[in-house]
């Protein structure tokens, strides 16, 4: 059975090098240009084992492989590879996760390593940036060992003290971890692979561990049967000449022009006709088909080509190609329900919209592990209507919309305001996830704040001695506050369940205040009351809570000293109705 490339999902936060890192990897194999630039969508580059065999030269010696080469996807450092699925799943067989040795864990860092654990993904990283180390001398195109070697034994151990940390942080995302060449099983320790991507140092090695592993333990998985080609939508483009076009990776079977082929998108699936199969030769990335690219008959798995066919405006990133050699009507079913998105919504609950089904996927995922329900998770760009529902929820806390890597039209930015909504826009899950739970806890505090005005909140005191200014009409006495707060207006509850009074004014220092908090002492007047009848000096009193508000207080964080203190009143106030507050 044919052995297919392994495809291999470059990652890691923006500017670490993932871009320099492919650059290098091709422009080490063709000296007679620069090494092109990739640009700001997904790529796809073959590297050829034969290339592969140069970069890494004696470091292979004696070593056959099957696997052909490898087909890397170079994911721009605003977009995750959430985008690539295959089947619900990652498409990746293998990742480079790219982390500068210099910054550590990024938050794009951090999701890009919660996705590879979610899809169960193995991976490599690539410690980049070694060159920036102070006391780093390079020199182009040598192993990292032989650059190792050359440094100075301070360098040399400032090295390892940033792999040692780097190590024990990813030992606190659930990895064990070790530099390359101390690891002894590759299935349980994560490899870390320290290279220089500007100057070429360590690339041979990266590629020898990545081929290493896709032969040793993958070599099952890649084998690949001839018949209809499956694939995944990288991008849709308008390229001159050819209209709409899409980049696709082909992981299975073989597509032919002519072929009949079904595409999901965000309505029914489409079937159209493949007019043109456009595939960049080795070492060049999917970006130009005038310079770059080879008008072909047939492309076989694993690899990426540009597709020009009709009727794909509507076609997203992230959804399913499959040819249709005879059953085109079952082809469009299973289509129609991989595009099934398997998202739980409730009546209430947060809005989301995303560009790709993967990335919808992944953020509700996220929203899942927090107990964050999902009114609403859509594909495409937010709507008017979106932020009309958004403002619509019952519980503040969810009005809310969370837009990923999509624009938010004119007229819905309009309503933004005009609705009271909030969205939160990014292209990192993992910041819309970090500016969500920062406003929610921000509001959950300012909601409590007007219910505290609203609702009568828990509060004790205490008369203090020799500070009786009058005994009635109304009494003004000092007190201590104890615990929680007292406001005037409120009624004063004795330890044996008599209400006596009610707070007229609170002072300090000759100014009115509208409350006074735990641990102030301050004067206050009470209606209804004389001083040594209905209270007394260093009496301990309660507010005199509602039992309506009793209720509600259930549905409000208290701290300790407050829950206290609503357990008090609810103790006094059971003596006389045992069902009282319930």
């Amino acid at each position: 059975m044919k052995i297919r490339q392994p495809i291999v999902s470059v990652l890691g936060h923006v500017d670490h090098g993932k871009t320099t890192l492919l650059d290098d990897i091709r422009g080490s194999a063709v000296a007679s240009r620069e090494a092109g630039k990739i640009t700001q969508h997904i790529g796809a580059t073959e590297v050829p084992i034969e290339t592969i065999e140069q970069i890494c030269g004696d470091m292979l010696k004696g070593k056959k492989f099957t696997v052909p080469g490898l087909l890397f996807i170079d994911t721009p450092g605003h977009y995750s590879f959430t985008t690539l699925r295959s089947r619900g799943g990652a498409l990746a067989d293998l990742a480079v996760l790219v982390i500068d040795v210099m910054e550590g864990l990024k938050p794009q860092t951090i999701e890009s390593i919660n996705i590879l654990k979610r899809h169960r993904t193995p991976f490599v990283v690539a410690v980049n940036k070694i060159d920036r180390m102070a006391g780093w001398r390079s020199k182009k195109k040598r192993s990292f060992f032989t650059a190792f070697s050359a440094q100075t034994e301070h360098v040399q151990s400032k090295l390892d003290e940033r792999l040692y940390e780097l190590i024990g942080n990813l030992y606190t995302h659930g990895f064990s971890a070790e530099r390359y060449d101390k690891v002894s099983d590759f299935q349980k320790n994560i490899a870390l692979v320290p290279i220089s991507a500007k100057h070429d140092e360590g690339i041979s090695d990266l590629l020898l561990i990545l081929i290493g592993l896709a032969q040793r333990y993958l070599e099952r998985e890649l084998e690949t049967e001839e018949g209809p080609a499956e694939g995944t939508i990288l991008e849709v483009k308008e390229e001159r000449g050819f209209g709409t076009t899409i980049d696709v990776i082909v992981y299975k079977g073989t597509i032919k022009k002519g072929d009949t082929v079904v595409i999901g998108t965000t309505g029914e699936p489409i079937v159209t006709k493949v007019k043109a199969l456009l595939r960049p030769k080795p070492l060049d990335e999917i970006r130009d088909p005038r310079e770059q690219f080879d008008s072909c008959d047939a492309v076989s798995a694993a690899a990426g080509v540009k597709i020009s066919a009709q009727s794909l405006e509507s076609v997203i990133a992230g959804t399913p190609l499959k040819v249709a050699s005879e059953d085109v009507e079952g082809i469009v079913d299973e289509i129609r329900s991989e595009m099934k998105l398997e998202i739980e919504t409730k009546d209430e609950g947060l809005i989301v919209k995303a560009d790709a089904i993967g990335s919808l996927e992944a953020l509700a995922f996220e929203l899942k592990e927090k107990e964050i329900p999902i009114k609403k998770a859509e594909v495409g760009d937010v709507s008017k209507r979106d932020v009309i529902d958004c403002a619509t929820s019952s519980d503040p806390l969810k009005r809310a919309l969370l837009a990923f890597n999509v624009k938010v039209l004119p007229d819905a930015r309009d309503e933004i305001t005009r609705q009271g909504a909030i969205v939160f826009e990014s292209s990192i899950i993992y910041k819309l996830m970090e500016d969500y739970e920062e406003w929610r806890q921000k509001r959950r505090k300012e909601l409590e704040r007007e219910a505290r005005g609203e609702i009568t909140h828990p509060g004790m005191f205490k008369v203090l001695p020799d500070c009786v200014f009058r005994m009635s009409k109304p009494a003004i006495c000092g007190v201590r506050v104890l615990a929680g707060r007292i406001r005037p207006g409120q009624g004063i509850l004795r330890a044996d369940g008599r209400v006596v009074g009610r707070i007229k004014s609170i002072q300090s220092e000759g100014k009115s205040l509208k409350e006074a908090i735990s641990g102030e002492e301050v004067a206050i007047s009470i209606e209804g009351v004389t001083v040594g009848r209905q209270l007394c000096v260093e009496d301990i009193l309660y507010v005199d809570i509602p039992e309506g508000d009793c209720k509600r207080l259930d549905k409000t964080e208290l701290n300790v000293d407050e829950q206290e203190i609503l357990d008090k009143v609810c103790e006094i106030k059971r003596k006389e109705n045992q069902f009282w507050g319930m």
